[in-house]
């Protein structure tokens, strides 16, 4: 019945989806051709040569969002995810279809490029903007007791508790909690009130006398010896089984499931810089730190001669700090301090510090002496936001003190980050900048990069700690 269930709203996505790419390509040629945003100097095709290539639109994207996972069951899935698999689907289908033209378009027929512009930005928000109609009118319909799926829950320990919590507090999801197995069964109530029905042993029992759509194993790391036996429980069932592993006190960062060779691997640390994500961030810095290097050059030039001009010594200080990966690299300054200023070995920079000059004390507390940083980032060097990047010596230090210290080297270094803007920079907390470090690299996307470059032009230029 479940399953039935699930294609007839596979296909019914389907066909709101092909509904929404042709609106989205007839549009797209009334917008190019029936308005004067730009003028058809080469006149205006017919229709019908446009409606024709909506079998092949029809074909291809009907095909790629299958591949992509876009018709598998999503409930439960966050919405951030799928719209995510919708922009690379479209953007992808785009591609295959002006390929697809460009091999096999009759040569009579030439068919504009501001069109497919038009179409892909159409198609995208156009489906998007669908699938999250679809999905509230599916979650309302759930809420009120429609589409349900009726779940059993194999553990009584902490994995079922936040199982049964997140059951209980997300009612759009449409489950419906029927109980727990515990391991002997003898409790009456388990995790958030559940109840219990039953011992691990009754599972095959419950099950033939119980309407169970979905069985969630989410068994205590102590009960893992007993898997097989459950297992081996619901061999002959028609159930939908899925298993959470009681992993939640070793995932560091970005736990995920992944694929090695056909085998599923859970991945305890990882980084959201991956792919995509990666490719996005580094064009995003050169792009970005090209046009701030051509507006601060000048301005740039004329710090350098006040530096060089007020104390003796170079206008640069470099100095080796640790990036991406655990990466060593040359940073650049202006400097701000005398040169014996590490003649006793290096140290934090302290309140009315003598080794700071007065112009290097002004460029502190203005943070302008990170400005040179721009070139280590068009050079790869570090990005935009980031942790900030520490000495060598500090880090053999941090890492043996602080746990989870290291994690922060699982993106690049940045001029700013999420703990500057918060106000933990210069000789603070170290303790509250690393939990922000990791709070920025679990939540990272290119908005939170943007949000960041924003806070720290409007706050993080000056700040109490920059001394």
């Amino acid at each position: 019945m479940v399953k039935q269930r699930h294609q007839l709203f596979a296909f019914l996505f389907m066909v709101s989806d092909l509904c929404m790419v042709s609106v989205a390509w007839v549009a797209s040629y009334f917008i190019r051709f029936q308005t004067d945003v730009v003028p058809a100097v080469k006149g205006i095709p017919r229709i019908d040569e446009y409606l024709l290539m909506l079998v092949p639109v029809w074909v291809i994207w009907g095909i790629v969002f299958r591949i992509v996972g876009l018709y598998r069951p999503m409930r439960g899935v966050r919405r951030r995810r799928e719209l995510w698999l919708l922009i690379n689907a479209n953007s992808f289908a785009l591609l295959v279809l002006i390929a697809f033209v460009f091999l096999f378009r009759e040569k009579q027929v030439e068919y504009s490029r501001l069109v497919f512009l038009c179409f892909g930005f159409a198609v995208t928000v156009g489906t998007m903007s669908q699938r999250l109609a679809l999905r509230f009118f599916l979650s309302e319909a759930r809420r009120k007791g429609f589409n349900l799926r009726y779940l059993l829950v194999v553990g009584a320990g902490r994995v079922a508790e936040d199982v049964v919590a997140r059951v209980r507090t997300q009612r759009d999801l449409g489950i419906q909690l029927v109980g727990c197995l515990s391991r002997n069964g003898e409790e009456e109530v388990g995790p958030h009130g559940a109840p219990v029905i039953g011992s691990y042993s009754d599972l095959e029992g419950v099950l033939s006398r119980v309407s169970v759509d979905q069985v969630v194993i989410a068994l205590p790391l102590e009960d893992s010896p007993m898997m097989p036996s459950i297992m081996g429980s619901l061999r002959d069932t028609l159930v939908d089984v899925k298993i959470i592993p009681d992993l939640y006190q070793f995932v560091s960062l970005g736990g995920a499931i992944e694929e090695f060779e056909g085998l599923p691997v859970i991945s305890l640390q990882g980084s959201p810089l991956e792919g995509l994500g990666s490719v996005a961030k580094r064009v995003f810095d050169v792009l970005v730190g090209s046009v701030a290097a051509v507006v601060l050059l000048p301005f740039m030039l004329i710090v350098g001669m006040l530096v060089k001009c007020t104390s003796r010594g170079p206008m640069l200080y470099k100095q080796e700090r640790v990036s991406y990966d655990g990466t060593r690299f040359w940073i650049y300054k202006f400097r701000t301090m005398r040169l014996d200023a590490e003649r006793e070995g290096p140290g934090w920079t302290r309140p009315d510090d003598n080794r700071v000059t007065p112009l290097g004390r002004f460029l502190r507390a203005m943070s302008l002496d990170e400005l040179p940083q721009i070139f280590n980032v068009i050079r790869g060097d570090m990005s935009l936001v980031g942790p900030r990047p520490e000495r060598p010596v500090y880090i053999d230090e941090f890492r043996h003190r602080i746990p989870r210290y290291m994690l922060r080297h699982k993106v690049p270094a940045g001029i700013t980050g999420w703990a500057q803007v918060c106000g933990w920079r210069g000789d603070t907390s170290i303790d509250k900048r690393i939990e922000h470090d990791l709070y920025y690299i679990e939540h990272w996307s290119l908005i939170f990069d943007i949000k960041i470059l924003a806070l720290t032009v409007l706050r993080g230029f000056f700040n109490k700690n920059a001394y």
